[in-house]
């Protein structure tokens, strides 16, 4: 092939000769350098250093092709095959890459995920130490990856309309320069061939062709989902030709699509070219579908291509390997001078030097990782051989023997011909523990207090930041109470408090939230037009906008991608899932992506969105649901509150927006129309988080609740007064955190029995707040009489009323079980 300063300064900015070599060279030393790491990567898993590998092997020509429109300020929704990507971007190192196959604990070593996440799961820091925001404008951002299949996708949507978002809002052109420049960053998403399957991508495509946002999307085509070929994934040859009706046209809005063959660089390069104009300059989704990539290894180390794939289709592999295809095309190509004279790009000494050089240093930067990875677990197994010894000493001799035998096993640890971890080694000190006589020592002492400091270091290394730990965490967020402005009634001139449907005090309060912060974002399946179902948004769309009240279609899964991606570049949506029961649609989003985000990066990232839905009582199968069980089991690192009435409601909303945790707000579906006092401190009074609240005193029986049970509760203790008993009644608020004061045990102190009284399903959220009175409070001491639970039938509930009657917790049924444990 002939290149000239013509054809070169099509394709590129420049037309030197030297640059456009450099170029070249240089993104075929790290297409090398990639390829090494894969290579290298597999034995070290094969050899039993690392415990699984997943490599972008076959991927690095058009990886390398799309980093070169990846700017400042843009953001990558990705997958695990994007190493090569990653590496030119300038955003991973093949020491971090290494050191997250060790599932090095270090962050200086490996500050993707402090070697929580498998390899090959990329990301990059947004926050600094103390959980703030670096300024997102002058890096390149990656947003961390999920291993489920497609869960990238909803994420990237909000990632992209963020900048559509910026764009529109001028006051934030000031106010958030950390996050955009005015609008012009691009979303990149990647996903493999057979993630297409998947319905999330789907409702992600749809949604993106429907909002106009700048999106890349790039399809990495090997023809393969693990054993499964493209076949059985979707009915066309051609993936682009599927998507070929989301394509715009005269006739309507769409999104852009382009085929290209993964192998041939120089079509790569005018793809992505052209792609990143039409997304940055017109706010245009593309769709780039790779063609013609390999896996020169398979999927992974857990099998072997060869187990699945023909003869022909490994030769074809082979014979067209992408770094293969691009070394061939180098040394094909000449450049013609102004003089009409040629020059060669590069020879194959050249070429020969960079694959031996790549060779080279992957195998230092591995064992670089892997000395930095086993030193400090050396260094703690002589330390606790040092602490065995002196235990050694201590006790007679048959109590020692144990000990003598758990040194000679330590003593034995050797990286060099059998690796070992962490774990080997607290095994040995924990059983070394058990041996331990009863009598206290001195020495003895001093080794539990070494042990319980050293577990309690490790456990921090795997265990912390499930939750905010920064200035801005709810924990640290205090109460601020509702102000009420007293009215004199004419008629009996007594003082009185307004009041209001509860849906009007959230409105109202929503309405100041609006105005005190530019960057809330509201929307949600008929939040806007209408101000959603239940009308607590009602014409707040007209005051403030279609740009922050908005509606969506119909898609639950993708609304809580765009609250991710859009919380994830500096906004504040609150999102709404209409009710409850179709929070289901967006649960594996939640609980993968969002639930998860600050523990697996070890506080690098956090997306503070928050979740605005209504649920419990209503009436029948899909609208009266209350599966709190499943949710706080799924859902752990996200707040989860169960407000009583619209006020607490409100506080926790006026509370969240000062927060960094991500939340669930679950509205009492029949409280909208119940009337409550207006406070005047809107937008300004707060719920506290994790605190309960004793809502009626008594001495006789502690019920606990929470939601719209709480009125059933209220109703059936009136009816237990007139029998002369006693029920102090506790609304927990939020069953994430949980009675973090451990109030509810001062009650059980006075009354000695307890009863929970819960809507969901036998052992439900019921045994989860069981276990945390009788577990963790240690309630079991103060109780006369077994602890009780009361909860909905283990069947939905049939419509209507009496169908409610029958399958969850009614005041006569509340009644009966009280008068049955006070009288046994």
């Amino acid at each position: 092939m002939i290149m000239n300063k013509k054809i070169i300064k099509y394709y590129f900015s420049n037309s030197s000769f030297e640059l456009f070599q450099q170029v070249i060279l240089n993104d075929y030393k790290i297409a090398r350098i990639s390829r090494e790491t894969s290579i290298l990567g597999r034995k070290e898993v094969l050899n039993g250093k690392a415990k699984f590998g997943i490599f972008g092997d076959g991927k690095e020509i058009p990886q390398l092709v799309m980093a070169k429109s990846f700017e400042n300020g843009d953001f990558r929704s990705g997958y695990y095959r994007d190493q090569t990507f990653m590496i030119a971007i300038g955003a991973l190192t093949i020491h971090n890459f290494f050191s997250q196959l060790y599932a090095n604990s270090d962050l200086k070593f490996e500050p993707i995920s402090s070697g929580r996440m498998m390899s090959s799961h990329f990301g990059t820091r947004l926050l600094k130490e103390d959980g703030i925001w670096h300024n997102l404008m002058n890096r390149k951002n990656s947003s961390a990856d999920v291993s489920s299949i497609a869960s990238q996708m909803p994420r990237l949507l909000g990632l992209a309309q963020a900048s559509k978002i910026y764009k529109d809002l001028k006051i934030l052109h000031t106010t958030h320069k950390k996050f955009s420049n005015g609008g012009n960053e691009v979303a990149f998403g990647t996903i493999g061939n057979a993630g297409i399957s998947e319905g999330l991508f789907w409702e992600t495509i749809n949604s993106a062709s429907v909002l106009q946002i700048p999106i890349i999307l790039s399809i990495w085509d090997d023809e393969y989902g693990i054993s499964v070929p493209n076949k059985y994934q979707f009915s066309k040859k051609y993936l682009s030709d599927l998507l070929y009706g989301f394509k715009r046209n005269k006739q309507g809005k769409g999104l852009e699509i382009f085929r290209v063959s993964g192998y041939n660089y120089m079509d790569l390069i005018k793809t992505y070219s052209n792609a990143n104009k039409i997304a940055r300059h017109e706010h245009v989704p593309v769709i780039i579908h790779v063609t013609d990539l390999t896996q020169p290894q398979g999927h992974s180390t857990s099998s072997s291509h060869e187990r699945y794939k023909s003869k022909e289709r490994l030769q074809w592999e082979i014979k067209n390997d992408g770094i293969k295809k691009f070394r061939d095309w180098i040394l094909n190509l000449q450049f013609e001078t102004e003089s009409g004279q040629f020059k060669n790009i590069s020879d194959v000494q050249t070429l020969d030097k960079i694959d031996l050089e790549s060779k080279r240093y992957v195998k230092q930067e591995q064992e670089k990782a892997w000395m930095q990875f086993k030193y400090p677990i050396e260094k703690f197994r002589d330390e606790a051989i040092e602490q065995l010894y002196k235990l050694k000493f201590e006790y007679p001799f048959n109590i020692t023997s144990p000990i003598k035998m758990n040194i000679k096993k330590m003593e034995k640890l050797d990286m060099n011909h059998n690796v070992y971890t962490k774990k080997s080694i607290f095994q040995i000190i924990r059983n070394s523990i058990y041996c331990l006589p009863d009598k206290q020592s001195h020495q003895k002492k001093c080794f539990l207090n070494w042990y319980k400091k050293t577990i309690n270091q490790e456990q921090h290394n795997y265990s912390s930041n499930l939750y905010s730990i920064s200035k801005k965490s709810s924990s640290k967020i205090k109460e601020v109470l509702p102000i009420y402005n007293n009215t004199i009634n004419t008629k009996d001139n007594n003082l009185v408090v307004e009041e209001v449907d509860g849906r009007i005090l959230l409105r109202d309060n929503f309405d100041k939230l609006l105005e005190m912060y530019p960057e809330l974002l509201i929307f949600g399946e008929d939040v806007g037009k209408i101000g959603d179902v239940n009308q607590g948004l009602e014409g707040l769309q007209k005051k403030y906008g279609k740009t922050r009240i908005f509606d969506t279609g119909i898609r639950e899964a993708t609304i809580l991608g765009q609250g991710i991606g859009l919380a994830m570049r500096g906004l504040r949506p609150i999102v709404e899932i209409q009710y409850l029961d179709y929070i289901l649609y967006a649960l594996q989003i939640m609980s993968d992506d969002l639930a998860s985000l600050q523990y697996r990066t070890k506080g690098g990232q956090k997306s503070p969105v928050i979740i605005r839905t209504r649920g419990h009582r209503l009436e029948g199968i899909w609208h009266s649901g209350s599966p709190m069980g499943g949710i706080i089991n799924y859902l752990r690192g996200i707040l989860i509150l169960v407000p009583r009435n619209m006020l607490k409601a409100a506080g926790f909303y006026n509370l969240l927006i000062t927060s960094d945790d991500p939340a669930l707000v679950i509205e009492c579906l029949n409280g909208y129309r119940l009337k409550e006092k207006l406070p005047i401190n809107l937008g300004e009074f707060k719920t506290p988080i994790g605190i309960v609240d004793k809502t009626r005193i008594g001495s006789d029986i502690t019920i606990v609740t929470y939601g719209s049970t709480w009125r059933i509760v209220q109703e059936a203790s009136d009816e237990l007064y007139k029998m002369n008993i006693h029920t102090e009644v506790i609304d927990v608020q939020s069953l994430l955190p949980f009675d973090i004061r451990q109030d509810i045990i001062k009650s059980l102190k006075k009354t000695n029995r307890l009863l929970i009284v819960d809507e969901d399903v036998p052992g439900g959220a019921s045994a989860y707040i069981l276990q945390k009175i009788i577990e963790e409070q240690k309630g079991y001491y103060y109780l006369d009489s077994p602890p009780m639970t009361l909860t909905a039938k283990e069947h939905r509930p049939p419509y209507g009323s009496d169908g409610d009657y029958f399958s969850k917790p009614s005041v006569d049924d509340i009644v009966e079980k009280v008068f049955q444990i006070i009288h046994e």
